[in-house]
This record gives structure tokens, sequence and C-alpha cells, in this order.
């Protein structure tokens, strides 16, 4: 199973950006049934999650982010997106989506977002 992202790269401040995350070596059903989250490591900071999708397409958001991103969904084609809008400085850093599936941790490989003023 791998994760494999898309997208991101560099914007002004006030702009937007889409991530794109698919998922490969599992199937469709299982997919489907999975929370995806998307974290964020700003520099020197910590990883910290900021948006999740849950099976039945609850999302969830950290405060930072709420009103700015959504996160949202295809199963058909495996994939998770997340559109960032009113992109700021502080939203620069390196994003990764992760999924947890049978007993393991599988993260996306990383999408460098940098936002200058």
């Amino acid at each position: 199973v791998q994760l494999v992202q898309s997208g991101g790269g560099s914007v002004q401040e006030g702009g937007s950006l889409r991530l794109s995350c698919k998922a490969s070596g599992m199937i469709t059903s299982e997919f489907s049934s999975k929370t995806i989250n998307w974290y964020r490591q700003a520099p020197g900071n910590q990883r910290e999650s900021i948006a999740n999708i849950t099976s039945e397409r609850m999302t969830n958001y950290a405060d930072a982010v709420k009103g700015r991103f959504t996160i949202s969904r295809d199963n058909g084609k495996k994939m998770v997106y997340l559109q960032m809008n009113s992109l700021t400085p502080d939203d620069t850093g390196i994003y990764y989506c992760y999924m947890f599936r049978q007993g393991n941790d599988y993260w996306g490989q990383g999408t460098q977002v940098t936002v200058s003023s």
C-alpha cells in the first residue's frame, strides 16, 4: 500500500492550492472504509494534524485552517484532496496524507507548500 501525493508548490498570500493523495495497493471498498488525514509540518515545528475525513465523509479541521481548507474524497479514484484557500505564510510547511491500516501507519511522501507575503 502506498499513498502518493501531488500538488502543492509556491503561492502568494491569499492564494489557493490543492493537494491530492492517491492510495494504491488496496481495493476501493477498503479505501472507502478508512479515515484519511492531512498533516503538516512547519519549519522547526512538530507534525500536526490539520484535517481528516471519515468513511462517512465526516470532516474535522484544526482551528488554524477551519473555514479556509476543505478535505474531500473520491472513493472510486481512491483519492483524497485538500483544497487550501486564503493561504497565509503560516501555512508554509510540508504536508502529508496519512492512513492507519491493519496496525500500520501509512504516510504520503510529503509535499512542500510555500506561501509568501
